[in-house]
């Protein structure tokens, strides 16, 4: 490497190499090293708060405390942005368990059942089924407007654990 790309690479580690901050330094109000921040810019709020800056303006400035600059900037203490936030901390949600089952429970009656299944045993297509019930005003189990191949489907498919557990108990 080069020697001057050298020498500027040390330079730039020193410009920003964290510096201590000297009593003498403080009380001649010279600040060479890191400073703590004390204010954020409305972008660094939004930023450091990962909302839109829309946000910020509408729920978060008007619920703290802010500075106005004679140019007409305003500025949001960090303090005041911190107690914000920890005003406003909840803890993390537990997930619910659910219940074993999936989906809607079936609110058809166990006659109906039946006849959709006896039907299938006897070689009835599912489209057949469901235009037979059409056909005879048997009401959906969720009041839908009419009976489809796939209801029939999953009314088999629901019902077939129940068979084999009334089969295993027998």
């Amino acid at each position: 490497m080069a020697k001057r790309r050298q020498r500027r690479r040390r330079e730039k580690e020193l410009r920003h190499a964290p510096r201590s901050l000297t009593p003498q330094a403080a009380a001649d109000g010279h600040v060479d090293g890191p400073v703590e921040r004390l204010v954020y810019s409305r972008e660094q709020a939004a930023q450091a708060l990962s909302v839109s800056l829309a946000t910020l303006d509408r729920r978060v400035v008007p619920a703290i405390v802010t500075v106005k600059t004679e140019w007409g900037a305003r500025l949001i203490p960090v303090a005041e942005l911190e107690r914000y936030v920890a005003e406003r901390r909840e803890e993390p949600r537990i997930p619910q368990r659910r219940a074993d089952r999936s989906g809607r429970r079936s609110t058809l009656p166990p006659e109906l059942v039946a006849r959709i299944r006896r039907e299938r045993a006897q070689g009835a297509t599912l489209g057949e089924i469901a235009r037979r019930l059409n056909l005879d005003d048997i009401p959906t189990a969720q009041d839908g407007r009419q009976w489809w191949p796939s209801t029939i489907r999953a009314v088999l498919l629901r019902s077939e654990p129940l068979r084999s557990a009334r089969a295993a108990e027998a």
